[in-house]
């Protein structure tokens, strides 16, 4: 049995909010479902399952969101041999393990305390349930992201940083490499991965402002989050002081949570809407914006890219960005358009870049597994028939447990987002393992209450019933009606 978890972002409380402890409750009780299940073979018979693997596809430990790097004189792009760069990281590292102890404990639990277990089976093949259960061993693998890239540095500091997570954790990952990134760097887990004839990684190597082909450097998602992001909260909070509403401060609290994270200044919009009572507060949050925009669109970490794409990297990021370049309609829409155009894709999903896995086309992958989007999928491949037999081909995305604003379909104004929290995860069976089912995707979402999420209305302001904008009329849809509704009787036939 092997499971895939992605994109916790477990942070260390210096910024945004962390996954309540719940949620991995949660998640150990399904291992333990999922263990008995999988103990029940397509002969009908029950053999306990002998081992479950399960890895962390990225951006577990997030490494990148935290106050430290504006509180300190170095930046996560600096030379990470600098004593100081490996300080910092290891402070934050400290962080997340102190803020986020009761749920690493549950993960720890799982590897090192026998927390998952079955019923043995009797002679005859059948569960013995009032037994003594029997322990699941479970092997934890750790794969970095875009957020944790720092855990696949060499040198020694890093390797002490590796020891204590891999501890905290109770890894498998051999303690003298670095935690993979790709797994062709890790013997142990390529085996695994093989054994289950899957092809795994984290998935930033296809976004172009994230990954900048060297694992063991920065991004430009590293500085927008930093300089641009966590700049503004506290630059805003720093020249309002007490003049910063508190569903202002509740929403800036929210911005890292956007996805994609260029439609921040989008969301932007539609908070200060509802958050800014005048027009020149309005004007003062955009201009503050703007200008952290320009710092870092100036800085020497965004320029050195000018010339790297033809889609015109800087220049875009400026459209993308600023509210002095916003368009008038469609703004949200052509940042995601230029975003997916970045990455060579037609859309936000990631199954074209699964389309070109050599190990796909090749056919010796049955599933391509990513993480990074936050959005999880389970989308067929190919299916391909030889010798009496099938090989069904599936790409899977493996979501986040992070909450994510999205933005609507229907809405005039081009700045509407609900936000959703949602858990992932993915299990893969070996063998007989679950009746001979190949796979079993589990996700669970939780809707986020009115009064967390939604911006009263300044006072002040006109009441405006039921929708900020009027509704979107029926022939402005084009909808068209369900091909099996409303056909008069005399037209279903073919003769």
């Amino acid at each position: 049995m092997l499971v895939f978890i992605s994109d916790l972002h477990l942070s260390d409380g210096t910024t945004g909010t962390n996954i309540h402890p719940g949620a991995f409750h949660i998640f150990a009780e399904r291992l333990r479902y999922l263990a008995a299940r999988s103990s029940w073979r397509k002969d009908g018979g029950y053999r306990p399952v002998d081992r479950i693997d399960l890895v962390l596809l990225g951006d577990t430990f997030d490494l990148i969101r935290s106050q430290r790097w504006l509180q300190t004189d170095v930046k996560p792009w600096d030379d990470p041999n600098n004593p100081a760069v490996a300080a910092t990281v290891a402070a934050i590292v400290d962080g997340i393990i102190a803020t986020n102890d009761s749920s690493l404990s549950m993960l720890q639990a799982l590897a090192a305390h026998g927390t998952v277990c079955v019923a043995p089976a009797s002679r005859t093949g059948q569960p013995v349930y009032n037994a003594q259960p029997q322990a699941v061993p479970v092997r934890t693998y750790y794969m970095v992201g875009n957020h944790d890239w720092m855990l696949h540095l060499p040198g020694r500091s890093y390797d002490t940083l590796r020891h204590k997570v891999a501890h905290r954790l109770a890894l498998a990952n051999p303690l003298d490499e670095p935690f993979p990134h790709d797994p062709a760097e890790s013997a142990v887990l390529r085996e695994t991965l093989m054994r289950h004839r899957v092809v795994a990684r984290h998935g930033d190597i296809f976004d172009p402002l994230n990954f900048t082909e060297d694992r063991n450097a920065s991004s430009l998602g590293d500085a927008i989050t930093i300089q641009l992001i966590m700049r503004f909260v506290n630059e805003l909070r720093r020249q309002l002081g007490l003049g910063i509403s508190g569903p202002l401060s509740l929403g800036l609290r929210e911005l890292d949570n956007v996805r994609p994270l260029l439609l921040a200044p989008v969301w932007i919009e539609g908070l200060i809407e509802r958050a800014c009572p005048t027009p020149s507060l309005r004007k003062h949050v955009k201009q503050t914006w703007d200008w952290l925009a320009d710092e870092l669109l100036q800085s020497d970490m965004v320029r050195q890219y000018d010339s790297w794409s033809p889609f015109e990297l800087v220049d875009g990021l400026e459209r993308a960005l600023k509210f002095s370049k916003r368009l008038t309609t469609g703004w949200a829409a052509k940042i995601s358009a230029w975003s997916y155009q970045l990455r060579g894709a037609q859309g936000p999903s990631y199954y074209e870049h699964a389309l070109a896995e050599p190990d796909f086309r090749n056919r010796r992958a049955r599933h391509i597994v990513y993480g990074h989007t936050h959005h999880s999928e389970s989308i067929p491949l190919d299916a391909s028939h030889a010798d009496g037999r099938v090989l069904n081909q599936l790409y899977f995305n493996c979501g986040s447990w992070r909450r994510v604003y999205q933005p609507t379909q229907m809405t005039a104004s081009d700045h509407e987002f609900i936000p959703l929290e949602q858990m992932t995860f993915l299990t893969l069976f070996e063998g007989d393992e679950r009746g001979g089912r190949p796979f079993e995707t589990w996700t669970g979402m939780l809707g986020v209450g009115a009064d967390e999420h939604i911006v009263t209305q300044p006072a002040g302001a006109r009441a405006v019933p039921q929708a900020v904008q009027p509704p979107v009329g029926g022939p402005r849809l084009h909808v068209p009606a369900p091909h099996f509704g409303g056909v008069p009787q005399a037209s279903r036939s073919f003769g």
